[in-house]
């Protein structure tokens, strides 16, 4: 099972619907984890019906404004979670955790109690270990920086894979 790992979108839905695209094409991913910074709410709605496959769990980040709407709309999806400012599943046995905040993952996968923590905020794309968790920022979809990233989590053999598109 692979999950698709996104963060800070910024309300460029253009690139969501290249990335959603992108996804769309890669076999055995899921689900969606979504590390924060929607921005507004029609943001969710574009995710809610671009990705179909699987759950959609997102965290707030710094920019997401109205989350009364965000909640309305992620409601009217039997497949959209939101979680708060923290998110912890397990999927397939394996133990995940999100925020937004790199400080904040990085204390949560000090903590040993993850196999994988994911996370956004400085919109930089980076997959790297710390001790046994897989600790993976998926960068950034609005492309701010001059390219749009996402991750591809293989959970099985616990690979990562930073998609540019």
């Amino acid at each position: 099972m692979k999950i698709a790992v996104l963060s800070d979108i910024h309300d460029n839905i253009w690139k969501l619907e290249e990335g959603l695209k992108s996804i769309e094409n890669i076999n055995d991913v899921q689900a969606m984890v979504f590390c924060g910074d929607l921005c507004a709410p029609f943001t969710l709605k574009q995710l809610g019906e671009g990705f179909k496959r699987g759950p959609i769990h997102v965290v707030w980040g710094n920019n997401d404004g109205d989350k009364i709407l965000n909640q309305k709309i992620a409601s009217s999806f039997d497949n959209v979670f939101l979680h708060g400012n923290f998110m912890e599943i397990k999927l397939d046995q394996v133990r995940i955790a999100a925020n937004h905040y790199p400080e904040l993952a990085g204390h949560l996968a000090d903590s040993q109690n993850f196999e994988a923590v994911f996370y956004g905020h400085n919109h930089t794309a980076k997959s790297e270990k710390i001790n046994k968790t897989d600790f993976v920022n998926p960068g950034e979809i609005m492309g701010r920086f001059g390219k749009s990233t996402y991750a591809i989590y293989d959970l099985k053999p616990r690979e990562t894979q930073i998609i540019t598109f």
